[in-house]
């Protein structure tokens, strides 16, 4: 009797032992899994990635806008294809914890979403009468497509469809003639002053964003974003919400996103738009942009995102982001003016 206890003692514990084996197993696989696929997208040469696209059509000709399209067309398979995948829309763990690296997907996502409408709406077009391109007209819609669904149709083959769209865009820039109809791309100052209305908006809401970061920002219950046309209806409103300490994080990722993207779009900009930029020296205004935004995306070397007060201890990377997001903004506003010059 004694030795049928002893022994159902030493199964119960065997069991025990497997079962705390496998959890820590497969949390430390989760751990891993997450730090690997948590990692931010590394950044990439827009123009060695458009002869590489070339390669693949089997052209050396880089047309104007060519480079632009496959920034846009690179950035959108970056997010894709990263590792761990498109990570927004998972519904399982580690991607499902993951939501710094979600926060700048969806930043890098708004940017795409900007350039790929000023590319339909603006650059491809000579005047506001004309017609649109028909690829362009099928590509920007795929990436306003919600970026969170993991059912049918997925995020990621919506967004594919956006790429292959602005592919077919690209090959219509080299190749043309009989039943293929010419692509067209307008490398404007009235073009570029129009997307950069667009930018300075949006680096102009996420300075405000990040500097709400701050203990001195007033807390108002449901205010989350500056409202300046709130003034005359209701001066409170206008005020600068506290981010919430647990949303800080996701806001620094978002602005990192927004920043990874718009640091190739410019850079994309520079290289199609080179010789309107010359004509308006505006070509230094545009590195300005750049150069910010490179140092925005300086390796991050705390394992948090550190939120310090003040001239306390601690740095605090909120305002650190908000101060080289404000720079390229101000640079933004100059490009802008500058274009709108006759």
């Amino acid at each position: 009797m004694a030795a049928n206890e002893t022994l159902q003692d030493i199964k119960s514990r065997g069991v025990l032992w497997g079962f705390g084996v496998f959890i820590v197993t497969t949390l430390t696989v989760i751990l891993i899994l997450g730090a690997w696929w948590g990692g931010e997208p590394e950044q990439f040469n827009i123009q060695e990635e458009a002869l590489e696209r070339a390669k693949i059509t089997k052209t050396t000709d880089i047309p104007l806008g060519y480079t632009f399209t496959n920034t846009l067309a690179h950035i959108a398979e970056v997010l894709l294809h990263k590792s761990g995948g498109y990570i927004t829309n998972d519904v399982a763990p580690p991607g499902f914890f993951l939501d710094n690296i979600s926060s700048f997907e969806y930043g890098a996502l708004v940017m795409l979403r900007d350039a790929t409408s000023a590319l339909r709406n603006h650059f491809a077009r000579d005047q506001s009468q004309s017609d649109e391109d028909p690829d362009l007209k099928v590509a920007e819609p795929y990436f306003y497509y919600e970026n969170d669904s993991w059912a049918l149709p997925s995020t990621e083959a919506e967004y594919q469809k956006g790429v292959d769209a602005l592919h077919e865009y690209m090959s219509r820039l080299q190749k043309w003639g009989g039943k293929v109809k010419r692509a067209q791309f307008y490398a404007r100052a009235d073009n570029l002053w129009q997307y950069t209305e667009v930018v300075i908006k949006r680096l102009g809401n996420l300075s405000t964003r990040l500097s709400a970061s701050t203990a001195g920002a007033e807390i108002i219950p449901g205010l989350t974003v500056i409202e300046p046309e709130a003034n005359i209806r209701n001066p409170k409103a206008a005020a600068v919400a506290q981010t919430p300490w647990l949303e800080i994080d996701n806001v620094f990722y978002e602005a990192r996103g927004s920043s990874w993207a718009l640091l190739h779009i410019l850079k994309a900009i520079k290289y199609d738009f080179h010789d309107i930029l010359l004509d308006k020296r505006a070509m230094n205004t545009v590195d300005i942009m750049i150069k910010s935004l490179e140092n925005a995306m300086a390796p991050i070397l705390s394992p948090m995102i550190l939120n310090g007060s003040g001239y306390g201890l601690f740095a605090n990377y909120s305002l650190t982001m908000a101060t080289y997001i404000a720079r390229a903004n101000a640079s933004a506003l100059d490009l802008r003016d500058i274009m709108n010059r006759g």
